[in-house]
């Protein structure tokens, strides 16, 4: 199984792939880390990406997914994945029962308050409304609300999954329980 945590910037995506990644002994893997040196420098000087800019990016996260796939891991993404374009790149080649987006939502306010006690490396926080812009809120992912604590985020994920059927520990296959 590999979970796309997406959403804008703030909204938790990495605190809660660490925490989702503690509970489920998934493989932790954060989009971050595979963008460009030009792709970093630009977001710190508040530049926003182009598709251009996050293509490469992108299919290199896909194959990504497509390694732990091969290798029979479970692991979850902490991706922004904002156009359904993105989504779909990620999601090609994957049946339903082997990923699922996790959209990660909460009040505009409250990410940006949040955003103003983190420090990111790259990620200007002038970012946000373009983010914001360009976000198509998907039909066909878990919408999971981060206005309590990351915790309960992971709870209701974790719920998810159990009702799908679906793993919620990297020894669990498809349809079996965890007991």
């Amino acid at each position: 199984m590999i979970l796309v945590l997406m959403g804008v910037s703030g909204v938790g995506k990495t605190t809660i792939d660490a925490l989702l990644s503690a509970r489920t002994e998934w493989k932790f893997e954060d989009a971050d880390n595979y963008h460009s040196e030009e792709n970093r420098k630009k977001m710190a000087a508040g530049i926003p990406l182009t598709d251009a800019d996050r293509g490469p990016w992108l299919t290199a996260l896909h194959e990504r997914m497509l390694q732990h796939r091969q290798k029979g891991e479970s692991a979850i993404l902490a991706c922004s994945a904002l156009k359904q374009q993105y989504r779909d790149l990620l999601a090609s080649g994957f049946a339903k029962s082997e990923m699922r987006f996790v959209y990660l939502h909460a009040p505009t306010a409250l990410i940006k308050e949040r955003m103003k006690s983190r420090h990111h490396p790259y990620m200007n926080s002038g970012l946000l409304d373009s983010q914001l812009a360009t976000l198509e809120v998907p039909s066909d992912a878990w919408p999971v609300t981060v206005a309590e604590s990351p915790e309960e985020s992971v709870e209701e994920i974790l719920a998810r999954l159990r009702a799908a059927g679906l793993p919620t520990s990297g020894a669990e296959k498809p349809g079996t329980q965890k007991q």
